[in-house]
């Protein structure tokens, strides 16, 4: 749980300075946009599925351990 939040704020500056670095790329028409563009938009999609990494899969791993321990509750509770 700490590491999260120490780790979150870093995260989330990367990711908003490589995405809002690469919107000019996505607007432009201009000369060698059509080399560029294809360059930025994985980098963007890249950092989409940081995003969702970032707050799904703490998620998952808590609903897995909340899981685990009501099983445990449940089968220590029915013995006599």
């Amino acid at each position: 749980m700490q590491a999260g939040l120490k780790r979150i704020r870093p995260c989330l500056m990367t990711l908003a300075t490589t995405v809002f670095g690469l919107m000019p790329i996505f607007w432009t028409h201009g000369r060698g946009s059509d080399v560029m563009q294809p360059m930025a938009i994985p980098s963007v999609g890249g950092m989409a599925v940081q995003l969702i990494t970032l707050f799904v899969a703490p998620c998952l791993y808590c609903a897995v351990m909340e899981r685990r321990v009501s099983r445990l509750q449940h089968s220590g509770a029915s013995r006599p």
